[in-house]
C-alpha cells in the first residue's frame, strides 16, 4: 500500500492507496476497512477528482485501473463485458477492430476509466444523438459494504429481470458501492462522418441554434465554443454521421438552409471529431474553477451571453447546444466574484435547469453551491445511500447534500 497525496480530498489529501488485483482482494480490503470504521474511496484515472465535496471521514483509496480485463465479447450480439477499470481508449480500440464503437464522447479517454466514466456519468457532443452511458449499461457488477460482489442485469440487450441496479451506480459518485464489471450494448461505427463550421455573433446566434433545431438534417452534435476575450464571436460546429449518401445529403441541406445568412460555412476534416469532445477539457487541470450547466436548449445562447458579460476573468465555454448542456472554464476569480458569478448562472439556467461546479479550489467547497440547487428527492437519496452503504463506507460526504 502507498501513500498519496490528494487534494481534492481536503483534511484528508494524504491517503494510503491500494491496487487491487482481484475482486476477492478488493473485496477483502473493502471488508478490512469496514471492520476499522475507515471509508474507502474508488479511484480510477482521476479526472473527476474535483467533483464533489472533501470525504467526511479517513479512509483508504483504491486504484482500480489493474481490473481492467474484457471478460466476454461475443462481437455478434453488439455486447461486450469489461472489467470497470479499462481505460475508455483502451475499450474503444478493441471495438474499432470489430467496427464498432460505445458511441459516448468521454473526456480524457485515454487516463478516465469506464467505471469512473460511469459514476460521474461522464458524456460529451454526441450525447445528442446516442444518450449518455446510462443508455447503455445492461449489466452490472459492484462490491457491497460486506465485501460482496453483487450482480444486476444481464449479458444480452432482452434482460430485464429484477432491479434495475445499473441506473442506480450511473451518476453515483462511487457512493453505493464499488464498480468492477460492466456489460455494455455497442453500436456499429458509421460508414461516414463530416464536420461543418460556422462563426456567428451574438445576435446571430439564437437564430442559427432555432434553424439547427427545426433542420431536416439529424447531427450527432451541435457544439458552441466562446473563448474569450471574443465576447461577440461564437465557434459553431456541427456534426454529421450515417452513410456516405445520408452524410452528403445532410451536408448539402445545410449549405442550403443557412448558406445565405452563414456563407461561411466550411467543411472541416473528420479527424477533427475526436478532438472536439476534448476541447472544454484540455486544461481542467490548470484551470482554477469550472462548471457544468444543463437547461432547455432554447436557452443556451442566452445562457452564454450572460457569462460573456461577467467582467474580471479569462474563460472558455463550450455549449452542447442540441442537449443544453455548457461546460465553462475560468481564471483570474477571486471566491467572492465565483460566488457572485454563481448566483448570477443559476438565475440564467431557469426554474428546471441546474450548474454543477467540476473544478475549484478545495477551500472553497464549503463555500459554494457546488452541487448547484437543492433539490425535494434529497430525502429518497439518503434512503437509497442508507439501503446499499448502511456504514457510509463508500466515498462518504462527497455526493449531493454531503452524501
Amino acid at each position: 500500500m502507498r501513500q498519496e497525496s490528494i487534494p481534492e480530498f481536503g483534511l484528508f489529501r494524504d491517503v494510503p492507496v491500494a491496487q487491487p488485483t482481484s475482486i476477492a482482494e478488493l473485496g477483502q480490503i473493502v471488508r478490512d476497512a469496514a471492520a476499522q470504521g475507515q471509508a474507502v474511496f474508488p479511484l480510477g484515472g482521476r479526472t473527476m477528482l474535483g467533483l464533489g465535496y472533501p470525504p467526511s471521514k479517513p479512509g483508504i483509496g483504491l486504484d482500480l485501473r489493474s481490473l481492467d480485463q474484457v471478460i466476454d465479447y461475443p462481437a455478434r450480439d453488439m455486447t461486450i463485458t469489461v472489467q470497470a477499470g479499462i481505460t475508455i481508449a483502451k475499450l474503444q480500440a478493441i471495438l474499432a477492430a470489430e467496427n464498432q464503437q460505445l458511441p459516448v464522447d468521454v473526456p480524457l479517454p485515454e487516463q478516465a476509466t469506464l467505471g469512473g466514466a460511469i459514476a460521474a456519468n461522464a458524456s460529451g457532443p454526441r450525447r445528442y444523438c446516442y444518450g449518455t452511458l446510462r443508455d447503455y449499461v445492461i449489466g452490472i457488477s459492484f462490491v457491497n459494504e460486506k465485501g460482496q460482489e453483487v450482480k444486476a442485469g444481464g449479458r444480452v440487450v432482452k434482460n430485464v429481470a429484477g432491479y434495475d441496479l445499473m441506473k442506480l451506480h450511473v451518476g453515483a459518485l462511487g457512493t453505493l458501492g464499488i464498480v468492477t464489471q460492466v456489460t455494455l450494448k455497442l453500436k456499429p461505427v458509421s460508414e461516414a462522418r463530416a464536420v461543418l463550421v460556422t462563426g456567428s455573433s451574438t445576435d446571430e446566434l439564437p437564430d442559427l441554434v432555432g434553424q439547427l433545431h427545426a433542420s431536416a438534417t439529424r447531427p450527432v452534435f451541435i457544439e458552441l465554443a466562446a473563448p474569450s476575450p471574443a465576447k461577440d464571436d461564437y465557434g459553431v460546429i456541427i456534426g454529421l454521421e450515417g452513410n456516405k449518401a445520408a452524410v452528403d445529403w445532410q451536408i448539402g441541406q445545410l449549405q442550403k438552409e443557412l448558406g445565405r445568412q452563414f456563407p461561411s460555412l466550411v467543411r472541416l476534416d473528420q479527424d477533427v471529431i475526436r478532438d472536439i469532445g476534448q476541447l472544454s477539457n484540455a486544461d481542467r487541470c490548470n484551470t482554477l474553477f469550472s462548471i457544468k450547466a444543463n437547461l432547455a436548449p432554447s436557452g443556451v445562447p442566452n445562457f452564454l451571453g450572460v457569462v460573456c458579460q461577467h467582467p474580471n476573468c479569462s474563460y472558455f465555454m463550450q455549449a452542447h447546444a442540441g442537449n443544453g448542456i455548457v461546460v465553462g472554464q475560468f481564471d483570474g476569480l477571486t471566491l467572492d466574484q465565483v460566488r457572485t458569478m454563481l448566483t448570477t448562472l443559476l438565475d440564467a439556467v431557469g426554474a428546471h435547469g441546474n450548474v454543477v461546479v467540476l473544478h475549484c479550489p478545495t477551500e472553497w467547497k464549503r463555500e459554494l453551491p457546488i452541487w448547484g440547487k437543492p433539490r425535494g428527492d434529497y430525502w429518497l437519496m439518503r434512503r437509497v445511500k442508507e439501503a446499499l452503504d448502511p456504514r457510509s463506507i463508500f466515498n462518504p460526504g462527497r455526493f449531493v447534500d454531503g452524501i
